[in-house]
């Protein structure tokens, strides 16, 4: 069995009750249980008493004994105005963050403080999520992507972009006792894609900490959170905040943890409160087991990627790559993504000629998937911007030879990838001859004369150079 739990607050607070609930696909062992804690507040323009209010929340939800307690987009202030907003902005390590990581030091606790103003070098601030670990330390931070732009004239002007810069970076998963949980915040509920990446990247909560408005609220907050929880077989855990802050704006509440199946665990409908879910993730895994969808996903069809994602990411977890039959040492390797890889060339034509290839050994351009076309072609534009900056190149040459009467000698897809500076040949087009004829034993793989090639280890030093680029 699971239960959601609820305990009488200081009479300052008011706590929902939560429904106690049975669940039909499995009974849980308890042996994996992790509590975590929703919390529900009300912030206004006072930072101080805000302060205070997500202290007790986070007391009282030590009482019940949670591990993680998750506090709701705006626990810092919620103003009157875009001056008053960008007037309140703190830097991470400004004194209400420090604060709060205090707190979670005292308590022993993991605190996920669902959006605060940070403090951004022009007029306007971030919306930036954080996770606190319980030495008191950052473990995550997310700065909210998508912002809540709404002007309808005589009607309502909500627009966040007035004094929110958008973050462009979807964060790392962050490894908690309770699983690897995802940070999104708000507003980013209505975009699916972000959920799925979350996903694809471990996670086994999704968070969202928000303000939702009443009007939005009644309409799409329950059904929004179900969905991501259903669609991605994770949990979610929607902090909220609830009641007016100030006169000009009040949110919606209805702070709740769904489970993967879709079942609300808890919700606190009103008021300021806690509650308390357990997180089972021997159940996660029997629900994505019985039910594989990830599995079922036509990735040879579709896919969805981090734009960017060819960052540093698992290179050296084997001691080598293919290209065609030839090994390809991982130290020479300074970019992979789930389906392609950048190496450096033993015998490049100019300084900083490298190699795009799939992962896969593609004979002919043709043999690509579409996923892998995409994915290539979105490494080769992230490598020469690289090889752009290292090298400090004016232009690029990109180059494909596809087929033995293009020049290809390997039978492996890949791109030449040359940095150009003005003069660097005396007439351009003689690049071309030269890449046709600067190694005709199989692209500085192989020959009888090595001593054409680059030492190893001179190659793995301007790898390790490239790799800065993609970390």
């Amino acid at each position: 069995m699971r239960y959601c739990y609820w305990l009488s607050l200081p009479i300052s607070l008011h706590l929902n009750k939560c429904e106690r609930f049975f669940s039909l696909r499995t009974m849980s062992s308890g042996s994996n249980l992790v509590k975590v804690a929703v919390c529900q507040m009300t912030a206004t323009p006072d930072s101080k008493s805000n302060l205070e209010q997500g202290r007790m929340l986070i007391e009282e939800s030590k009482r019940q004994r949670a591990q993680i307690a998750f506090l709701p987009e705006g626990f810092d202030n919620i103003n009157r105005s875009r001056a008053e907003s960008v007037e309140a902005a703190q830097s991470v390590s400004g004194p209400t963050i420090s604060e709060y990581c205090a707190i979670a030091k005292a308590n022993n606790m993991w605190l996920s403080l669902g959006g605060f103003k940070e403090k951004s070098d022009v007029s306007k601030v971030y919306n930036t999520h954080l996770i606190v670990d319980p030495d008191g330390n950052i473990a995550g931070a997310y700065r909210k992507m998508h912002l809540f732009d709404v002007d309808i004239p005589d009607k309502v002007r909500l627009c966040e972009s007035d004094y929110t810069l958008a973050g462009n970076e979807i964060s790392k998963v962050v490894a908690t006792p309770a699983g690897n949980i995802g940070l999104s915040t708000c507003y980013d509920l209505r975009f699916p894609e972000l959920s799925a990446l979350l996903r694809n990247d471990g996670a086994d909560i999704l968070t969202y900490p928000s303000a939702f408005t009443i009007p939005t609220g009644k309409a799409h907050w329950e059904v929004l959170l179900r969905a991501r929880a259903i669609e991605n077989q994770c949990y979610v855990v929607a902090a909220a905040q609830v009641g007016a802050h100030h006169d000009k704006r009040a949110s919606y509440g209805h702070s709740m943890i769904v489970d993967p199946w879709g079942k609300v665990l808890c919700e606190i409908k009103d008021g300021i409160g806690v509650a308390t879910a357990d997180i089972d993730l021997q159940q996660l895994q029997q629900t994505r087991e019985s039910l594989p969808v990830d599995k079922h996903k036509r990735r040879d069809v579709y896919r969805l990627d981090k734009l960017g994602a060819a960052e540093l990411h698992n290179i050296d977890d084997v001691p080598q790559y293919m290209f065609a039959q030839y090994p390809i040492s991982s130290k020479v390797v300074f970019c992979k993504t789930n389906l392609s890889f950048a190496f450096v060339n033993r015998k490049p034509v100019v300084p900083g000629h490298v190699l795009v290839s799939p992962l896969r050994v593609c004979k002919r351009f043709h043999d690509l998937t579409t996923a892998e076309t995409s994915d290539l072609f979105e490494v080769v534009k992230k490598v020469g911007d690289a090889v752009t900056a290292e090298f400090g190149a004016d232009s690029l040459t990109i180059s494909i030879q596809d087929g033995p009467d293009a020049g290809q000698t390997v039978e492996h897809v890949h791109v030449h990838i040359l940095p150009r500076k003005k003069g660097d040949f005396e007439n351009n087009d003689d690049i071309y001859k030269k890449l046709a004829t600067h190694d005709k034993q199989n692209e500085g793989i192989s020959t009888a004369d090595n001593s054409i090639f680059r030492a190893e280890e001179v190659m793995a030093r301007e790898a390790t150079s490239m790799r800065k680029y993609f970390q």
